[in-house]
């Protein structure tokens, strides 16, 4: 993993952004941290090399995120986590190009995996 790799984690659960926060600056991660889709997609500075995103948020929900991501940055890894992993939304989510579906909650270890494979990939 190379230190300056940035994460960027949109949840709408403030306890969950800071939870996943902790633990990927715990593995050398620099995080970014959005409450909404919206304000991740209205940063200009948000330049992440990998993006974990929740699906269900108010306002523009995870897919549609990942859908407006593939626009702009089409080989941004995106992972997408969960507290409702339904068949249907993984595959969407798979089909769209998420290189990994998560569910809530997961161990440490399955997220560390999961990034270090999307940020090997990004550079």
């Amino acid at each position: 993993m190379c230190s300056s790799s940035v994460i960027a984690i949109v949840d709408d659960d403030e306890a969950i952004r800071a939870a996943l926060s902790s633990l990927l600056r715990s593995l050398g991660y620099e995080v970014r941290l959005f409450a909404s889709a919206e304000s991740f997609l209205a940063d200009s500075r948000a330049s992440p090399d990998c993006l974990v995103t929740d699906i269900q948020m108010p306002g523009m929900n995870g897919l549609q995120l990942q859908l407006a991501i593939r626009n702009r940055r089409p080989r941004l890894p995106v992972i997408v986590i969960t507290a409702f992993p339904e068949d249907a939304v993984r595959e969407q989510a798979i089909a769209a190009g998420a290189l990994h579906f998560l569910s809530k909650p997961f161990e440490a270890d399955a997220i560390a995996r999961c990034l270090s494979e999307a940020v090997g990939g990004a550079r």
